[in-house]
């Protein structure tokens, strides 16, 4: 598992003008290069009409799935320049396709790249993208006297609470950095007078969205 990578939140659309053209974004985030020839159908589907839909997708930890397709566009004006985008922008499990409107005005090759390329980009802001970075879920049981001021103090504390469980005891889940879990273990016990039993919970990947510059 990777310790931190790029990809968008999900499902996003958006519509741009060029030159009497309309071009639709469309992106979404898949796992499996199954589930981004589907999207990718579904969209040719829905755009039955259209002149183009033209698509690329990157997909693995190690993007070693990469396919793009012009849909008919002159070669290298569509599909790549889309593929292109999700290579600059680092985004992993990422499929988009970019539908096309003729609007009667022929852009060329240099303008179509543009084009194409400025549209992903567009979609992919509209979908927003996220870091997903590997945590590690650490538990904490405690008393329920304990409860308010290890609270309170992990609200402060550079850690980010996750969940309370209300059980026998209080089980609260923390995200902890990988490289983190002794200096937090070590934290929470000074904290509850060594009263507190901690143990490691799942990994798992925790989201944050990422601004467009």
């Amino acid at each position: 598992m990777l310790p931190h990578y790029y990809t968008v939140k999900g499902y996003g659309e958006e519509e741009i003008t060029i030159q009497k053209s309309r071009f639709i974004a469309y992106v979404n985030r898949v796992e499996t290069e199954e589930e981004a020839q589907q999207f990718i159908h579904d969209i040719k589907k829905k755009n039955w009409n259209a002149t183009h839909n033209c698509s690329a997708y990157m997909i693995g930890e190690k993007n070693h799935i990469q396919k793009a397709n012009d849909d008919g566009e002159p070669s290298g004006t569509a599909g790549l320049p889309i593929l292109e985008v999700l290579k600059k922008r680092d985004l992993k499990d990422t499929v988009i396709v970019v539908t096309r409107y003729f609007g009667g005005i022929k852009l060329g090759t240099g303008g179509l790249i543009r084009a194409y390329g400025k549209s992903a980009s567009e979609g992919i802001n509209a979908a927003q993208v996220v870091e997903r970075r590997l945590m590690q879920i650490m538990e904490t049981v405690i008393d329920y006297t304990w409860l308010g001021k290890v609270e309170n103090e992990l609200r402060s504390s550079v850690y980010e609470l996750k969940d309370i469980h209300y059980l026998e005891n209080v089980m609260v889940e923390t995200f902890v950095e990988e490289n983190q879990k002794d200096a937090f273990a070590a934290w929470m016990t000074e904290l509850t007078n060594g009263q507190a039993v901690i143990k490691e919970g799942a990994l798992l990947y925790k989201e944050n969205i990422v601004k467009s510059s």
